[in-house]
């Protein structure tokens, strides 16, 4: 019985040499920033001018969004164990999910997905009215589509589609994205503008990410915000005071002589 080589063609180390994707990892040093380098560790190559321009800047993107459930739980797992910031990070990260940052894989697989799947002959409007339709019928909500903040429009997406325009990435996922959102504010008799994650789901499908790894480019951005996070935890602490308050206010009234 054969046995797998147990090898990677992602980056190998030599005494004298570290490779990456068969790029001498001295030579990236102070020449690609780390967005390139992200893009060549997923694709294998070196980004192009504009790809570059464009993967930097989805991944900007998902750096930060406030104290969301992800930085609350990376602060309050730092105050309970503040020898382990990477426990913190990490734990901050497992609430990328289908609310928070996670939805980029899930818009990413509904575009990729539906284009690949249409009918011969469809348009995109055809497969847009399709996709709302299924997702009613099942009662299930379509990712990338309204936000809990930003209910008037996200301000982060017109920004991000001017920037996939201007460089040759708004093609038929970001045509198809749009037209999900006009389509399911129709069906739903209210606006249910384009996201952030919306948008990124559908150029990250432009730059041939697989939506399988979609979800990881909120991962890998965010685990910036949250380092930046606990370093404020540091000098002005917000775990004990959120802990305290939960304790004062979620703890139930004593009554003397009960």
């Amino acid at each position: 019985m054969s046995r797998k080589r147990l090898r990677s063609d992602i980056a190998y180390s030599t005494a004298d040499r570290i490779v990456v994707r068969g790029h001498d990892l001295v030579d990236l040093i102070g020449s690609a920033s780390l967005g390139d380098v992200a893009f060549l560790e997923l694709k294998g190559r070196l980004p192009t001018p504009a790809e570059s321009v464009v993967f930097n800047a989805i991944t900007v993107t998902l750096v930060e969004h406030g104290l969301t459930p992800s930085a609350i739980a990376a602060r309050l797992t730092y105050l309970g164990a503040p020898e382990s910031l990477q426990g913190a990070v990490a734990a901050g990260l497992l609430g990328l999910g289908g609310r928070y940052g996670g939805t980029v894989e899930g818009v990413a697989r509904v575009l990729q997905e539906g284009l690949a799947g249409a009918a011969p002959g469809a348009g995109p409007r055809e497969v847009a009215r399709a996709i709302v339709a299924g997702h009613r019928a099942e009662k299930r909500l379509i990712p990338g589509l309204g936000h809990p903040t930003h209910r008037g429009g996200d301000p982060r997406v017109p920004r991000l589609l001017q920037v996939a325009a201007e460089n040759g990435f708004a093609g038929r996922h970001v045509e198809l994205l749009g037209l999900l959102g006009e389509e399911a504010s129709a069906a739903l008799d209210r606006a249910l503008p384009v996201n952030a994650t919306g948008a990124i789901g559908a150029i990250a499908s432009e730059l041939e990410i697989p939506w399988q790894v979609c979800r990881g480019l909120a991962v890998m951005a965010r685990a910036i915000g949250l380092v930046a996070h606990l370093q404020e935890e540091l000098r002005d602490p917000l775990a004990t005071e959120i802990w305290s308050r939960v304790e004062e206010e979620g703890s139930p009234p004593f009554h003397d002589g009960e």
